[in-house]
C-alpha cells in the first residue's frame, strides 16, 4: 500500500463530523513551511489526502486545526480553544491518519491507520 497522510475531525459537542473546519499542514524541518491549507467536507474529512504517496517524505510535520473559528461560527461564545497544533514525525512512504476529536474546551488525537 502506498503511503499517505489523512485526517478527519469530529465535533464532540454535536456528535457529528466537523464540516467547514480549516486545517493547515506545515513542514517543521528547518524553518517552518506551510504546505497546504484545506477545509473539511461534510464528512469532517478532506476531499483528498493531505499528502499523497509521492509527497510523503521523512520528517517533522504539524497540523493546525482552527477550532476556535469553527465553534464561533456555530454560536459558541468564547471557546477556550483557538488553534490545536498536532506535531508528529513521518517516515518516507508511511501511511498515517491523524483524527481530531474536539469540543470548544478539550481535544484528543491519536495515530490512526
Amino acid at each position: 500500500m502506498a503511503g499517505k497522510l489523512s485526517t478527519h475531525v469530529l465535533d464532540l459537542t454535536r456528535g457529528a463530523p466537523a464540516a467547514g473546519l480549516k486545517i493547515e499542514l506545515w513542514r517543521q524541518d528547518g524553518a517552518p513551511r506551510l504546505l497546504k491549507t484545506v477545509v473539511t467536507n461534510a464528512d469532517g474529512r478532506t476531499d483528498a489526502p493531505l499528502l499523497g504517496a509521492e509527497e510523503v517524505a521523512a520528517g517533522a510535520y504539524e497540523l493546525v486545526f482552527h477550532v476556535g473559528a469553527y465553534f464561533t461560527a456555530r454560536g459558541v461564545e468564547s471557546p477556550f480553544l483557538d488553534r490545536v497544533p498536532v506535531r508528529f514525525h513521518l517516515t518516507a512512504g508511511a501511511s498515517c491518519h491523524v483524527p481530531l476529536l474536539v469540543s470548544p474546551w478539550a481535544y484528543s488525537t491519536y495515530r490512526g491507520s
